[in-house]
């Protein structure tokens, strides 16, 4: 298999949407420019039965890697996921198989938008159970040994746990060296993943250094696609975009993204030069024409351009008018305002008290607080541009 090493392509590899390179880019650029067949993998763990918007950031990181001709994982975290990658606030809920698998059937389906499982260089979808699930406590002891508790307490969640007086669970402290252990039993020769996973990964680094003989991992991690609050945009914090959302509704979540978001949106999501994006912005063009552009973009990879073109007028359409649109999704009704569209509408909590506050919501057409009673049956208006009713 051919490996291509022009130089142009590299520094794209290596510069578009990274937030930083371990150990650092010349040695990157030194592994990707010597015409080795490396390596790389990204690792998902499936405690959710869709892939969104977030993990496209290193999905398409590795498609470039693997148009460069690179052996390209896509590894499923099925025993990983059901301990839980610890958490800033309190242990995860863990998961049992049955459920992880349940969903992780439309992964490799979705991933499939963005790398190639067909072909020469096609490739390759693994579970870290295979490896995980056989260990013995001897080499669940022997792992640990191999990492200490002065180490774990340099992820800054456990400091701040520690510091809070949160319990942090021993469970939690093996997770790092599950993830890291990843590495090691597929013998990788990189990493790519969000910036969140900074730490998981460089403990596989660690892990590879302790090897015989030893062995120089690079860690590729992404940045992470933000709120206009500064909040990730995923599963945990409610406002995710996911790969299930229709052309409409993924074409209207991206046109409330605030303007402050459209150049590290065109950045992680698009291939488009930035300069032009940075040229546009400066000259005074509305930037609503912009983000019309990366939605547009955005939808396409997802859909076919006419339904992109669809969305766009529907779009228009029902902030023009103004007007209730004829097709309105359902969301569900939970414990309050606030909570259910966080659920349903992909909005993080902060956004919606804000919007609340601005009197930006409306239920039934008129304008509410955060303590209204919400019942099923209620139309709710989401600004000019978003609709739901109540289950």
């Amino acid at each position: 298999m051919s490996v291509s090493t022009d130089s142009k392509r590299i520094e794209t590899v290596i510069t578009r949407g990274v937030e930083r390179v371990f150990p650092n880019e010349d040695f990157l650029r030194s592994r990707l420019a010597s015409g080795e067949r490396l390596t790389i993998y990204l690792g998902i763990d499936p405690t959710g039965p869709t892939l969104h918007m977030g993990h496209v950031i290193p999905l398409i990181k590795l498609s470039q890697l693997q148009d460069l001709g690179h052996k390209i994982i896509l590894l499923i975290g099925d025993f990983t996921a059901r301990i839980g990658d610890p958490d800033k606030k309190e242990a995860r809920k863990q998961l049992t198989k049955k459920e992880v698998m349940n969903n992780a059937r439309f992964y490799k389906k979705q991933a499939s938008l963005f790398l190639n499982f067909k072909g020469k260089n096609k490739a390759v979808l693994k579970y870290n159970g295979k490896w995980l699930d056989r260990m013995n406590f001897r080499d669940v002891i022997k792992l640990a040994s191999e990492v200490t508790v002065q180490r774990m307490l340099d992820r800054d969640l456990f400091r701040r746990r520690l510091d809070a007086g949160t319990p942090i669970y021993i469970h939690e402290f093996m997770y790092p060296l599950m993830q890291g252990y990843d590495s090691v039993a597929m013998n990788v020769d990189g990493e790519v993943g969000g910036n969140d996973q900074t730490f998981n990964m460089l403990v596989g680094r660690d892990l590879l250094k302790n090897q015989e003989p030893p062995k120089e991992k690079f860690v590729i991690p992404m940045k992470l696609l933000v709120d206009s609050s500064g909040e990730k945009m995923g599963k945990t914090t409610g406002n995710m975009l996911s790969f299930l959302d229709s052309a409409d509704e993924m074409f209207k979540k991206i046109m409330t993204w605030s303007d402050g978001m459209m150049v590290l949106g065109f950045e992680l999501l698009t291939d488009i030069d930035l300069e032009t994006i940075h040229q546009r912005l400066a000259s005074g063009e509305n930037p609503r024409d912009i983000k019309f552009d990366l939605a547009h973009m955005i939808v396409t990879r997802f859909y076919k351009e006419s339904d992109a073109d669809k969305a766009k007028n529907a779009w228009i359409n029902d902030v023009q008018q103004d007007n209730q649109p004829s097709d309105i999704p359902e969301i569900q009704l939970c414990s309050d305002m606030v909570e259910t569209l966080s659920r349903g509408s992909g909005e993080s909590k902060s956004q919606i008290r804000r919007s609340l506050s601005e009197g930006a919501i409306k239920v039934n057409g008129q304008r509410v607080e955060e303590s209204h009673e919400l019942t099923s049956g209620d139309t709710i208006q989401f600004g000019k541009k978003r609709w739901f009713t109540i289950k």
